[in-house]
């Protein structure tokens, strides 16, 4: 790992430094709110940068008195100047992890969409699992699931399921979930005992606030219809739900609450998320021939997992990851373990990639 030039470092400190004197002079709530944000962003790899200012600059005073003339000093000095020296490597890693570029969507809610692939009932099934395994992992990350719309498998699960799921930094835990997951397991149906291979397709899309795309009028077709409802007394007899038609794209968005304005609102976001993601697919294409630190691209016909439930077995494609706790990861609680080793090589990847081109 090749060290961190100190001007690097500076610079880190001096922005910081500059940010928060911006902020104690400005009165402009707009720019407030900026310099706050890009202050809790910088502070954490400022603290540390600064940290490794000051050791490598004591490592340089001790360097130095090991060499007087003063024997006593000098041991003293060498003494301090192993011990800096021991504490400097990890030190270095970890700014070097702080300065690793960060995607700008990682602290974004996301809009989670499971589909049910080939394989019928069992992937609708399968499906159903993946959502539970999702929603048990929100929940005890402490975020929030809701639940936009659903259409429910012929004997469980879901043909398709898309909710948003809010909290912190949702998109930059769960962003390597897009792609086909792949099951292994003998059916319920399956009287022989063989086992069948099914599939889901899972896809993450960031919810970043204040989303800035814009929706020509004349590029959009808005139906409403009527809301499916629980029958009898309870049906729903207005047309309140809300489809929208994306006609440069063909994306199609719908809602159906109660209120129609509403409908409008929730369909007309979601719209703009899918647009945004658009627009990060073409970044991303246009730039993949020059990224080496990249694990998968998130495009969701990529083949990313298979869960082996005969051999308890749960495999990562994409870093050779194999665990034997499916049990646990479906169930939601082991798969932090998972997510963290993606996140881990993507890292080491893009850490590889600064050293290049230092």
């Amino acid at each position: 790992m090749a060290s961190i030039p100190n001007t690097r470092l500076e610079q880190v400190v001096d922005r910081f430094d500059e940010v928060e004197a911006r902020m104690g002079a400005t009165t402009d709530s707009d720019e407030i709110v900026a310099l706050s944000k890009e202050h809790a962003d910088l502070k954490p790899v400022a603290d540390k940068a600064k940290l490794l200012l000051d050791l490598r600059a004591e490592l340089k005073d001790a360097e130095a008195m090991m060499n007087g003339s003063d024997k006593e000093m000098a041991e003293l000095a060498a003494d301090e100047f192993y011990e800096i020296k021991e504490r400097l490597p990890a030190l270095e890693k970890e700014v070097q992890l702080l300065l690793i570029p960060k995607d700008v969507d990682d602290k974004a809610d996301i809009v989670l969409e499971v589909r049910a692939g080939t394989g019928g009932d069992e992937a609708a099934l399968f499906a159903g699992d993946l959502f539970r395994m999702y929603s048990r992992y929100a929940q005890l990350q402490g975020w929030k699931v809701e639940v936009i719309s659903v259409s429910e498998g012929d004997v469980g699960g879901y043909k398709e399921i898309i909710a948003n799921i809010s909290g912190d930094g949702v998109f930059g835990r769960l962003k390597w979930e897009s792609g086909v997951h792949r099951v292994q397991r003998v059916p319920e149906t399956e009287s022989g005992g063989r086992i069948h291979t099914s599939a889901a397709t899972v896809a993450v899309l960031p919810a970043p606030e204040n989303i800035e795309i814009e929706v020509r009028q004349e590029d959009i077709r808005i139906d409403t219809m009527r809301s499916s409802g629980a029958g009898g007394q309870h049906v729903n007899t207005t047309d309140s739900a809300v489809r929208i038609t994306h006609l440069p794209t063909g994306i199609v968005t719908t809602s159906s609450e109660k209120s129609q304005h509403v409908n409008r609102e929730k369909a007309m976001e979601q719209l703009k998320i899918r647009l945004y993601e658009r627009e990060r697919e073409e970044k991303d294409s246009a730039r993949a021939e020059a990224r080496k630190d990249q694990i998968g691209s998130g495009d969701r016909s990529q083949k990313v997992r298979t869960y082996n439930f005969p051999e308890n077995r749960v495999s990562d494609h994409r870093i050779n990851l194999t665990l034997y706790a499916l049990d646990k990861i479906i169930a939601g609680d082991k798969l932090d373990e998972v997510i963290t080793s993606l996140i881990a090589e993507d890292q080491a990847r893009k850490l590889a990639a600064m050293d290049e081109n230092a």
